[in-house]
């Protein structure tokens, strides 16, 4: 039995440490191409409507928001990152939905950053 519950700490730390990189990877990606404001960002969040400058505030939060996440510590400060990226991802999600932009690529991305941020 003992065994059976050191493989599943062993599992889950493994499912975690994917959910984490997958996402992380995700997010510290979109947040340079946000802060960098690239072709590819500014043609999706104008085609949002939103203002190109929020673009540039949520990357700079999604970097460190990324930091928070993979330092060692600081409990409180990384279940606010983890709030902040899930209202980030599904805040993203509704405004396709609400420009009715249903294209896969709009939709995978933040459909399954969500997914990895409550995975992680």
């Amino acid at each position: 039995m003992i065994t059976f519950k050191k493989n599943m700490g062993k599992r889950n730390l493994i499912i975690y440490w994917v959910a984490t990189a997958l996402f992380t990877i995700g997010m510290l990606g979109s947040g340079i191409q946000q802060v960098l404001r690239t072709k590819e960002m500014t043609d999706m969040v104008a085609h949002l409507s939103y203002p190109v400058y929020f673009m540039c505030i949520l990357g700079a939060w999604k970097i460190l928001g990324v930091i928070a996440v993979l330092i060692p510590g600081f409990k409180l400060l990384k279940e606010w990152a983890y709030a902040g990226f899930f209202f980030v991802m599904t805040g993203a999600l509704v405004s396709h939905i609400a420009c009715n932009d249903f294209e896969i690529k709009a939709m995978l991305g933040p459909v399954f950053q969500t997914i990895f941020i409550i995975t992680s």
